[in-house]
């Protein structure tokens, strides 16, 4: 990742020193020393030549011109390196076009490498810097056309989704499956809202610039201490104006509010990178504070990373976890980019604008103007429209922040909550450790934002109210692992009755009699807590086919079995043809409600236990509905046991028709 990252920096830096070089050799602003041509050979006097005239001549045809190219003119260095680079940039360009975006991003890097470790960037060759742009051009035209694409797919996706749920729902009468469904949409984390900076920086009617605001801002200026240059001008006091407008102040006010959950790790963050605090108002900007927040481009976070500078700079994306809605994570990502930038242009103006727009955008606008001045740019439309008004948004949210009450504006700000992290050995849902905490779903994901899917994987870092930790391991120790994503924990009030909660869970009483070792007709006291086996939680989504596809490798991407996407999508074999629709249900089974009813009666009632001696091994084959759990817990053995007996389980998920090896304890 560290190597990505200095790809991108040293990007920058080889297109700044060939415009630098190239720069010099346009206006000619130094005096350069150059040494005296040669003195011309005189022509020949009559003489001489007469007396040379008993030389013989060389032997050398007249026709010189027709053995021309048979001469091997030597290759410069140049010409070597640009032949390298260029082959490996076709090659990625190849790759790209085979469907292989992983593979050409390891050409264009190792294109973009070879430029940037050369020290014949200093020669000013024009075509070195031609073929680099075009490189940095063509990885981030493709990493747009791969966004455009996954939003496209998505809203179909939704599309069918919701074309296909009232298909199903006029046909399935099972209400336990439908209750999953809407806790599985509300376990997964929604994208909030666009980022406020695409909503600001793009008003095109701006309110009129209040005459007196000058006047508060130069006052401020003076009065309130900054460690962020601040400009006051025509641009600035625009959106001071704006912000102190109905609609700005709920904005600002709404930042400021929520700046108080954050504001502590942030300044902390940047006093360790030795950056000016006030830099924590690009995060007002770019999010208002909100993690989840999601531009139009993609972008996610408080602070507005794409997923691929997210990942030159450390921040991972997985089916379960995206990074860059971790706040602590992304402030330490961001303070490293902006130290870079920084570092790169020497200006905090053009590496706010770098931030915003990619640091190619500026060193370009520089190359076209000559002017290293963000106003100056401005001026000159030399960036790109958003990035010509993030600076003066930063700047007039930035003075309005350090003095709220001067611009008529009144914020309590929120307070951070206390928490704890934990690891745990297994995937648990927020819902269950709700439960088992006593807290809110709201409360665990606002405490980690970063889980997109409602599920906190295996060794993930889980943060919960402080003092809870413990409370958790404790809860849950009695429910098997592989049902922590599905399982409920509710405790038995005075005047229940185990009906009526089975019924509440839509569970079979039996099964909720079994889960918790009780008799018939014999409930728990009041205030216990109980395991309720709830079915896992159902979410039907769409996934189009891509080149290289094969059913395991769906199946791996949602974490569900081959088997059940033939089920679900009515196939024999395992042919897959690009730009087929594939319907998953993600985290969990789905059947027929005959079938959902059959295995979890199987798992539920005692009766329904295989009956074999101590010590007997036989053979059960899989069928639909069945877990691993579910099969130890019918022959009284355990998960692991059945690993061991079974080693191809260790390479595969579990599918129907697969023969297990079972020895009963």
């Amino acid at each position: 990742m560290r190597i990505r990252r200095d790809l991108m920096l040293a990007a920058v830096g080889l297109a700044a020193s060939l415009a630098a070089v190239s720069g010099c050799q346009d206006t000619a602003k130094h005096a350069v020393r150059v040494r005296p041509p040669a003195a011309t050979p005189q022509p020949q006097s009559a003489a001489n030549a007469t007396s040379s005239s008993s030389v013989q001549g060389l032997p050398i045809p007249n026709n010189v011109e027709q053995y021309s190219q048979l001469i091997t003119r030597p290759q410069t260095p140049v010409d070597v390196l640009l032949a390298e680079a260029q082959a490996r940039f076709d090659a990625g360009q190849q790759a790209y076009q085979a469907g292989q975006p992983d593979v050409a991003r390891k050409d264009f890097n190792a294109a973009a490498h070879m430029l940037m470790n050369s020290k014949l960037a200093a020669t000013g060759d024009q075509r070195l810097r031609e073929l680099f742009n075009r490189i940095v051009d063509t990885m981030q035209s493709y990493e747009m056309e791969a966004e455009q694409k996954d939003e496209q797919t998505a809203e179909e996706n939704e599309e069918a989704a919701d074309n296909a749920d009232n298909g199903d729902n006029a046909d399935n009468s099972d209400q336990s499956a439908a209750q999953n469904a809407d806790q599985a949409n509300q376990q997964a984390a929604p994208p909030e809202p666009t980022a406020p900076i695409e909503e600001v920086a793009e008003l095109e009617n701006l309110p009129a610039t209040d005459p007196k605001m000058a006047a508060l801002a130069e006052k401020e200026l003076i009065t309130v201490p900054h460690d962020l240059p601040l400009t006051v001008n025509a641009s600035v006091l625009q959106y001071l104006s704006f912000f102190a407008s109905p609609r700005g102040r709920d904005i600002v006010e709404l930042g400021l509010a929520r700046a108080g959950r954050y504001r502590a790790m942030i300044e902390a963050t940047l006093k360790k990178e030795g950056l000016p605090l006030d830099l924590i108002y690009l995060a007002q900007a770019e999010s208002a504070f909100k993690p989840q927040v999601i531009s139009r481009t993609g972008a996610r976070g408080v602070w507005q990373f794409m997923p691929y500078t997210g990942e030159i700079y450390g921040l991972h994306h997985s089916f379960w976890v995206d990074e860059r809605d971790d706040p602590v994570q992304a402030t330490q990502s961001a303070a490293e980019m902006l130290r870079d930038l920084y570092s790169t242009f020497g200006d905090w103006y053009l590496a706010m604008a770098a931030y915003n727009s990619g640091p190619m955008n500026v060193v370009r606008a520089v190359e076209r103007t000559g002017y290293a001045d963000f106003w100056k740019l401005q001026a000159m439309n030399a960036l790109p429209l958003q990035t010509k008004n993030y600076v003066p948004i930063i700047l007039a949210l930035a003075m309005v922040a350090k003095d709220p009450g001067l611009y008529g504006i009144q914020v309590t700000p929120e307070i951070a909550p206390a928490m704890e992290s934990v690891k745990l050995d297994h995937a648990i849902s927020l819902q269950l450790a709700a439960d088992a905490t006593g807290s809110d779903v709201d409360e665990l994901q606002a405490m980690n934002p970063e889980l997109i899917r409602g599920i906190a994987p295996e060794g993930f870092a889980f943060n919960v109210p402080k003092g809870t930790a413990d409370q958790l391991k404790t809860e849950i120790a009695g429910i098997p692992a592989d049902k922590l994503t599905s399982w409920r924990l509710v405790k038995f009030a005075q005047g229940d009755t185990l009906d009526e909660v089975a019924r509440r869970y839509h569970v079979k009483l039996a099964a909720l009699e079994d889960a918790n070792e009780l008799r018939p007709n014999d409930p728990p006291d009041a205030g216990k807590m109980l395991m309720v086996p709830a079915p896992p939680a159902i979410r039907l989504t769409w996934y189009r086919v891509r080149r290289g596809d094969t059913l395991r490798s769906v199946a791996v991407r949602h974490h569900v079995t081959v088997s059940e996407l033939r089920e679900w999508n009515h196939m024999r074999g395992n042919a897959l043809y690009q730009g087929h629709l594939l319907r998953v249900y993600e985290h969990g089974y789905f059947a027929e409600p005959a079938e959902h009813a059959e295995a979890r009666e199987t798992v539920g009632k005692k009766s329904a236990r295989v009956e074999t001696a101590s010590g007997e091994t036989v053979t059960h084959r899989v069928r639909s509905g069945e877990t691993l759990w579910s099969i130890a817990h019918m022959y009284g053995t355990t998960v692991d046991a059945l690993k061991a007996a079974n080693p191809f389980l260790e390479t595969r998920e579990l599918e129907v028709g697969d023969r297990l090896s079972v020895t009963r304890r």
